[in-house]
């Protein structure tokens, strides 16, 4: 009694919370035992393989998988070519690499073309769900875009069996396309390899909680094998004791089979222009789509396996094809190794076709998208053939497969198998065609200063074509109007000078908003130039891209593209002209901050006093260590005569600049002095703000003062910086016209770029 008396007299709002607070526990412990029912219970993951191109991407899965007994459960469904006598019983290696395969499955019609696809798609479900049912897995594996793939994905999402399919949201040619992308919607979890994958499957309306970024698979056994003290071993045991590093070519040519014919005839072309390039050559049969039986007598019409030049191979195992890939001359035709795993080497590839059209590539692949002649092949193997390029790992890091052991490991089965939708955009692709290998691959770059307006064609090595310079206008009309006649006259003399333009980057003083093109706020030397939208009349007249940014940050990407900051993944930039301005780079991009005015560096406060600054505040470093500003104090000190010392060369109608000023501290005068010393300790301090914030690994200064104040400061660092940030060294721009070269990068970083 005397207890429910206290219940009732306590506050209604105290009994809810203590309610709730019950009900919080209970949900907790429910919580807690089924997590710790599901952190006791394996996982069965189902891998399923359907050729011997995937079993090369799922089999470091699969060991990683076995290597954890205690959390996974593997069982390994084998079918498709793999149990095909003419394309090598690939299955027998599955069972060398001391996998035990649970199922067999003859899913393939022969006849190689359209409808014994199609049959062999429809016999692949006769077949499956039986081995499902057996099976039960919580998931199941399956990798890429072949039809085989199809028919699983369907087959286990019909049965409410949960999917991680890999390498889905990539691009290509053909049917492949359309396949993979179905099997991505059936697909409940993705691993995919690129960036741009990612982004393209968030833009197919799949679940970002659900995709992995993980690498492509085969890239960690590339990545940690290739390197073999044995691999001239293997080249030979291939093609013969007189072959020789780099010096022979890997060709691998499947059927487009949205257009076989014209593929049909592009492997004669090929197969023409390598007996005339005369090297020797290890070709492989093509994969099993439809119009390979009849690119199989192309080849045998050909001589080619008779040809002493040539060896024609049905199958090579994964790590001996590695050692042939990575050291060959050159690898030609369209597979899928061409534009991913030789990339990781260097290896020069000849991509031909559209079947790989839209694959992310590094430069060391050559599209010859129109493969219409032998001569134009001939001319690609001229150019590719012996060639090295820089290693890429646009597909991998060689880690891949303990990511996508992690995510599995993280999967909850008690997840609803609905998905959910969001509708982001999405980029294009663009790169290297062979049309284009003459011409150079150029930026237009605008520079809008005080004074002038400079446009300049820029080539993507960053040297300077040609430049144009005019006094810029004060009126708005007057100065769009030059800066289109401009802009025309470039893109008409680029033609003649073999540029190609692939868009327009503008450098412009003020705060721009550059995901829009608009100059929001000018500086006070650049009249009428507020609330501007650059982008789309320049766009319009010239049927181009625009990129727009301020001038501060442009000299930064100029750095980052062509200077000190090439490879540097934190650095800052601080222009040292007319006024102070800069940009700052952290882990590789650019920072402009939630209303586009991060990295506005003349104007950090140094003093709460001080000049006034053209910003309107005081004690700014622009106010101090501005070129305007020391030309300030070289007028007051002449009205004072207190500038003109012995041995200083100065004409009496000369109007008084900084110069003036530094030339008088360098030739005795203690006040000039003074005020060189008080804007250098402002800059100092105010870099040394810098490295306390961001803590860049590197500082570059640009503009006519910055050889000037490089030491000083590098001095002031020394002395006011944190320990950990005395060392960070401060250079001086090697750049003749960062602004031009910055607006110039945005182009040729996005327009060319192969990775997103």
């Amino acid at each position: 009694m005397e207890k429910q008396l206290s219940s009732l007299s306590r506050n209604p709002h105290e009994l809810y919370y203590l309610r709730m607070q019950r009900t919080k526990e209970k949900i907790e412990r429910e919580k807690t035992d089924e997590n710790m029912y599901q952190s006791n219970r394996k996982l069965k993951v189902c891998v399923a393989t359907c050729n011997r191109a995937d079993y090369s991407k799922l089999a470091p899965i699969m060991f990683g998988l076995k290597s954890h007994p205690d959390e996974f459960e593997l069982e390994v469904v084998v079918l498709g070519s793999h149990l095909i006598d003419d394309y090598g019983n690939t299955f027998r290696m599955i069972e060398q690499d001391d996998f035990d395969i649970g199922s067999k499955l003859h899913t393939i019609v022969r006849g190689e073309d359209e409808a014994a696809m199609v049959e062999s798609v429809g016999l692949a479900l006769v077949k499956l769900p039986d081995v499902l049912q057996r099976l039960r897995p919580d998931i199941l594996v399956v990798h890429g875009d072949r039809f085989d793939a199809l028919a699983l994905a369907t087959a286990a999402a019909l049965m409410n069996i949960r999917i991680l399919h890999l390498e889905g949201g990539e691009v290509s040619g053909t049917i492949d396309d359309s396949i993979r992308h179905a099997i991505s919607k059936l697909a409940h979890y993705h691993a995919c390899c690129t960036r741009m994958a990612e982004q393209h499957l968030i833009a197919m309306c799949e679940d970002h909680s659900r995709i992995l970024l993980a690498g492509c698979p085969s890239y960690d056994k590339l990545l940690s094998t290739y390197h073999r003290d044995d691999y001239m071993d293997i080249i030979k045991s291939w093609l013969g004791d007189k072959v020789k590093d780099h010096d022979y070519i890997v060709a691998l040519q499947h059927p487009v089979t949205t257009d076989i014919q014209h593929s049909i005839k592009i492997y004669g072309l090929m197969l023409d222009a390598l007996i005339s390039f005369n090297k020797r050559t290890l070709i492989l049969f093509p994969n099993i789509d439809a119009g390979s039986k009849e690119m199989v007598r192309v080849m045998r019409k050909k001589g080619i396996e008779q040809h002493p030049n040539f060896r024609a191979v049905k199958h090579i195992p994964f790590e001996q094809f590695i050692q042939l890939v990575c050291h060959a001359g050159c690898m030609i035709g369209n597979s899928s190794c061409g534009v991913r795993e030789a990339g990781a080497f260097g290896t020069p590839v000849i991509n031909l076709g559209t079947r790989q059209t839209g694959r992310e590539t590094g430069e060391n692949v050559l599209h010859v998208r129109d493969a219409d002649t032998h001569n134009k092949i001939y001319h690609a193997l001229e150019l590719q053939f012996g060639k090295r390029y820089p290693g890429s790992k646009i597909y991998g890091d060689g880690n891949a497969v303990p990511r996508i052991l992690k995510f599995l490991s993280n999967i909850n089965l008690k997840d609803p198998l609905q998905k959910t939708f969001c509708f982001p955009p999405v980029k294009d692709t663009i790169s290297q065609d062979i049309d284009h290998i003459l011409e150079t691959q150029s930026a237009l770059a605008v520079d809008l200063g005080g004074t002038n307006l400079r446009v300049a064609i820029i080539c993507k090595q960053g040297s300077i074509v040609r430049k144009y310079t005019e006094a810029n206008p004060k009126t708005f009309e007057d100065r769009m109007r030059l800066i289109l006649k401009m802009c025309k006259d470039a893109v008409r003399d680029a033609v003649h000078l073999n540029c190609r333009i692939l868009g327009v980057g503008i450098s412009t003083g003020g705060r721009v908003n550059p995901q829009e093109g608009i100059v929001l706020h000018s500086t006070k030397l650049i009249q009428e130039w507020s609330s501007v939208d650059l982008r789309t009349p320049i766009s319009d007249a010239l049927g181009l891209p625009v990129w727009v940014d301020n001038d501060g940050n442009c000299a930064a990407l100029a750095e980052r593209k062509f200077g000190h900051g090439k490879g540097v993944e934190n650095f800052a930039t601080v222009i040292t002209g007319t006024g102070i301005g800069g940009g700052i780079i952290h882990n590789y991009e650019l920072i402009h901050g939630s209303t586009f005015c991060a990295a506005e560096l003349g104007h950090i406060k140094v003093s709460l006093e001080g000049p006034e600054c053209s910003c309107g505040s005081q004690g700014c470093i622009e106010a101090f260590a501005s070129g305007m500003a020391l030309q300030r104090e070289a007028k007051r000190l002449h009205d004072e005569d207190l500038l003109k010392v012995d041995g200083m060369d100065m004409k009496l109608a000369e109007p008084i600049t900084a110069g003036h000023l530094i030339s008088a501290a360098k030739n005795g005068n203690s006040k000039a002095n003074a005020v060189l010393h008080k804007a250098s300790m402002a800059l100092g301090v105010g870099i040394v703000n810098i490295l306390h914030i961001v803590n860049p690994s590197l500082v570059i200064l640009s503009g006519v003062l910055a050889s000037y104040y490089q030491a000083p400061v590098q001095h002031i660092i020394t002395e006011r910086a944190l320990v950990s940030a005395q060392g960070i060294k401060v250079v001086k721009s090697d750049l003749e016209e960062p602004a031009l070269l910055g607006a110039a990068s945005m182009v040729l970083d996005y327009a060319t770029r192969r990775t997103y």
